[in-house]
């Protein structure tokens, strides 16, 4: 009998033969939440965007990007499993890698989607009851939100420039700005909505204006560009980590962006 077969969130089909001991991850949150597990032995493969834990790609072979791999590296590296991820990964790069290992896709827009991911971890890797902890931490921060009561402040969400893009509804930043206590004015929209120069009039005005530090990497010099935009907004610089990584720090992530709130716009 195989080890494991279980359905992923895109519905694919993944059959395991034995544990995996042999992996691979091309998603640099759950390259965290691997490790996390107690399976960076069994890492064998991370992307060049896998920054966490500090130091791992110094311990690891690098095979590429989240859009583009090295096919002959994984090929070498014989995984016996592949992680990827419907936004991160391509298509394509799913397709081809499925041809070497069975590969796991996940497709994470709500924290209710990454709670789900936790559970087919356990299958996935053999580790009953192993994620319970985080799953608790997460629950229990998002029943004690601080911010709950607040009014929600109206926030526009940039990850990129030239062409201003911003994050729309149904992503993971979208998510962990509601939980922050922040309504994206952007939630209405396709999933990461462009512009060129003039502010949509479809959408309201922000409040706040967020500068991500992924993917691209807004810095200080970008700040006096929006204001001319935006003269009347709030900016901050804030590290995109905190909105888009799903994985072992998401409780301490909630945190953040909740403080984010309560020091920035005021209790």
């Amino acid at each position: 009998m195989p080890f494991a077969v279980l359905v992923d969130q895109t519905g694919r089909k993944v059959k395991l033969p034995a544990r995996p001991k042999r992996i691979i991850s091309l998603v640099p949150s759950l390259t965290a939440l691997i490790c996390y597990l107690g399976l960076e032995d069994e890492l064998l493969g991370v992307t060049r965007f896998c920054t966490h834990p500090e130091g791992l790609k110094g311990r690891k072979k690098v095979v590429g990007g989240t859009k583009e791999v090295r096919y002959d590296r994984i090929r070498d590296l014989r995984p016996d499993l592949i992680i990827c991820n419907k936004e991160e990964n391509t298509p394509e790069m799913v397709s081809a890698l499925e041809q070497f290992c069975p590969v796991h896709v996940s497709d994470i827009s709500t924290i209710s989607d990454f709670l789900e991911l936790l559970k087919d971890y356990e299958v996935l890797f053999g580790l009953p009851g192993k994620t319970g902890q985080l799953a608790g931490e997460i629950s229990r921060e998002l029943d004690r939100r601080a911010v709950a009561n607040l009014p929600p402040v109206k926030v526009a969400y940039f990850i990129w420039r030239k062409p201003w893009m911003l994050a729309g509804g149904q992503t993971f930043i979208n998510a962990m700005l509601q939980c922050g206590g922040f309504c994206n004015v952007a939630a209405s929209t396709s999933r990461y909505p462009a512009f060129e120069n003039d502010w949509p009039e479809q959408w309201d005005r922000p409040e706040w204006i967020m500068l991500s530090s992924e993917p691209y990497p807004f810095k200080e010099k970008h700040l006096a560009e929006i204001r001319e935009l935006f003269p009347e907004a709030r900016i901050l610089l804030v590290d995109g980590r905190w909105f888009s990584w799903y994985g072992p720090e998401l409780p301490v992530f909630l945190k953040k962006i909740a403080g984010l709130r309560l020091q920035e716009g005021g209790q």
